[in-house]
């Protein structure tokens, strides 16, 4: 199988909805162990923000092809000068574990750092997933302390389980 990275259009975003969806939540998201279905339920994207997210000169939907077929996505945006935002990373739950959101995650910094000229990757994770952070950090990425309230009241980010979610940020110098 050959990988490929291109950048979305308009004619992904159903099949991008739909991996989004299917990483994040619901039965088919507890395949992989990024799963956010214990804490949050509802939807995680739909078509309007992902055309949304296309439609954004700042902004990079990048997918991750194999043999044809889409394995993952994310989102890398200028945030400021020298600065990448890196989101909405996904990966389809039955293969994740192999190196796929390795080689994403690698291609996303290198597209900042070389087209941008980003010095630093930023994002946001919910603060309650260690294995997810312990795997940022193992690829550089850095615990600021820094963090940001959970939008509660806001169903496009879905609908929390609990009451404690917020975001922490996190950094790698590029």
């Amino acid at each position: 199988m050959s990988t490929h990275f291109r950048f979305a259009d308009d004619k992904d975003v159903d099949a991008l909805v739909l991996l989004v969806e299917a990483t994040y939540r619901g039965d088919e998201s507890r395949k992989g162990w990024t799963t956010e279905a214990d804490f949050l339920e509802g939807q995680r994207t739909d078509a309007q923000e992902m055309r949304e997210i296309i439609a954004n000169p700042q902004s990079r939907m990048l997918l991750y092809e194999d043999g044809g077929v889409l394995v993952g996505c994310c989102n890398v945006e200028q945030e400021a000068l020298g600065v990448a935002y890196f989101g909405m990373f996904s990966v389809r739950a039955d293969i994740q574990g192999k190196g796929s959101g390795r080689l994403l995650l690698t291609e996303a910094e290198r597209f900042a750092k070389e087209e941008w000229g980003a010095r630093v990757m930023r994002m946001t994770v919910i603060d309650i997933r260690a294995e997810l952070i312990a795997f940022y950090e193992r690829r550089g990425y850095a615990r600021t302390g820094k963090h940001k309230p959970f939008p509660y009241g806001d169903p496009r980010f879905g609908v929390p389980k609990r009451g404690d979610l917020r975001f922490e940020i996190l950094e790698k110098t590029l």
